[in-house]
């Protein structure tokens, strides 16, 4: 299971103990111990997503992700905040960062999309796509803010685009200002291609030359991870879903795979496709209903032809009715 600093988690927790909340709760139910926390081990990854879900609804803070980046130290990102700020050039900072990001987080993978001048994509390996939305939406704030950091500017990303779905975009696009998009196809954030060539207000060779160094290190400390094959097939179906094409046979063509031995590794795991798309639809129904979206949106987005066809699987999933869910999900709203 990939793991990480766990940065979120640490300013979640600082958020909760502000407002004077016990975070306990949360912890427990999201597999996180306080005492391992304070100690500053690992988290892993997928705990860290469950429990930022968590903190957000207890908070009643649907942006969190938002929240906890918008205003952190970036120092804390350790040394990649080092090893990027002490570039020459944020195209540079950003290479660095693509090469060592694994260091702070094994299942986030920054890479600069070749060919395309400033975009920049963000992409998870060994922890399905379709749980999260507060941490791919933290990273994408930390990412502008560090750019405009470095470079002494307020710099305006083109446009974002993110994966999860959210009926209104309002709040991050004016921290970003930039156009923001969901239920995309790939999270990315676009920057003017001249972007890259900025120079760097803490441009320092000999500190990035030793900031290099410790990086390669570090990353040759790591064990090195592996995307479980069932983790790969979830995130390709994610982006297909809201559109019906969520396909064995499509989701095998992605995979570079055909469609019989796209079956056989499945089989050779346990898993079958009907299986895996399943459970995913039966997570995001969950989460869904209680981000209270309206029947018929979650019947799009989760690929179903028909209401009745999502309301069936609904009562298969919980044992309730779509409205009977949400019903029960607001009589038990609360740290749990």
């Amino acid at each position: 299971m990939p793991t990480s600093i766990g940065l979120a988690v640490h300013l979640a927790l600082s958020e909760l103990q502000r407002r004077g909340v016990d975070p306990a709760p949360f912890l427990v139910r999201a597999g996180l111990s306080e005492a391992a926390l304070a100690s500053n081990k690992r988290v892993k990854v997928r705990a860290a997503i469950e429990f930022l879900e968590r903190v957000a609804r207890a908070l009643e803070d649907d942006w969190l992700g938002l929240t906890l980046a918008a205003d952190f130290d970036l120092r804390e990102l350790g040394m990649l905040y080092y090893v990027a700020a002490s570039s020459a050039r944020f195209g540079d900072a950003l290479k660095r960062l693509d090469r060592y990001e694994r260091i702070a987080n094994e299942a986030l993978d920054l890479r600069i999309v070749k060919g395309s001048g400033g975009r920049v994509g963000l992409f998870y390996n060994g922890v399905p796509r379709h749980i999260d939305r507060h941490l791919m939406e933290a990273f994408a704030v930390a990412l502008v803010r560090l750019c405009r950091q470095l470079v002494g500017k307020r710099v305006v990303p083109l446009s974002a685009r993110f994966m999860h779905h959210r009926a209104d975009g309002r709040k991050i696009q004016q921290f970003l200002g930039c156009e923001v998009s969901f239920d995309a196809h790939v999270d990315e954030i676009s920057f003017d291609a001249r972007v890259m060539d900025l120079p760097l207000v803490g441009y320092d060779p000999y500190l990035n030359d030793l900031m290099v160094k410790s990086c390669d290190d570090a990353l040759a400390a790591r064990t090195p991870g592996t995307s479980p094959f069932q983790t790969e097939v979830e995130n390709t179906i994610t982006p297909l879903l809201p559109h019906g094409e969520a396909q064995a046979k499509t989701v095998a063509e992605k995979l570079n795979l055909s469609e019989r031995t796209f079956a056989r590794r499945l089989a050779a795991e346990g898993l079958s496709f009907g299986e895996i798309l399943d459970r995913m639809r039966r997570d995001l129904a969950i989460r869904y209903l209680e981000q209270n979206l309206r029947a018929s949106d979650i019947t799009w987005r989760l690929g179903f032809q028909q209401p009745s066809a999502f309301s069936h699987a609904c009562r298969r999933w919980t044992g309730k009715s779509p409205s009977e869910f949400r019903r029960s999900c607001v009589i038990s709203a609360g740290p749990a």
